[in-house]
């Protein structure tokens, strides 16, 4: 079976950063990425790469950072009044926050975020929201291990269901 919308893809993959050769992420053949092809979840070019393969398919390709997690943006770099970081006891615990931390936080609206502690000054923590991948040009070396139909129930979803998949 060809990957093409509505299937239920399993693959490995070693990510790298095309200009460092370092390794980034890798799965297992026990571990492995398990997604709905064609619903948005993957970068695009990632899914027009595997377009059209099968089981046992092996490629490798290059998605620039401005086609995968986008190129770093001066406005994602914010100033957070120390306050917020204020604990139950209503002191800032610096030893919680090192440079280099990341910290999950949900803005005004309930988004999630993830932001990048740059540095700390006695009044704000400058955190930075670009993606940890933002200016990475990524290299995929990816192996097709398994492709099946989706079941109605993940494409009304939009998500897998089952082993490796979504449990609801």
């Amino acid at each position: 079976m060809n990957i093409e919308g509505n299937v239920v893809v399993h693959l490995n993959y070693k990510l790298s950063n095309n200009k460092t050769g370092e390794t980034i992420e890798e799965t297992t053949t026990e571990n492995p990425l398990v997604f709905l092809y064609g619903v948005g979840s993957m970068i695009p070019q990632f899914e027009e790469n595997i377009q059209g393969k099968v089981i046992g398919d092996q490629c490798d390709f290059v998605i620039l950072a401005d086609n995968a997690y986008g190129l770093s943006s001066a406005e994602q770099i914010v100033e957070i009044p120390l306050d917020v970081f204020k604990g139950e006891d209503g002191n800032f615990d610096a030893n919680q926050f090192p440079v280099g931390s990341v910290v999950p936080m949900s803005d005004s609206e309930g988004n999630h975020l993830r932001g990048t502690v740059r540095s700390i000054t006695d009044e704000h923590i400058k955190m930075d929201f670009n993606h940890p991948l933002a200016d990475t040009d990524l290299k995929f070396e990816v192996e097709i291990l398994h492709v099946r139909e989706a079941t109605q129930d993940e494409l009304d979803h939009g998500h897998v269901h089952g082993e490796h998949g979504h449990q609801h």
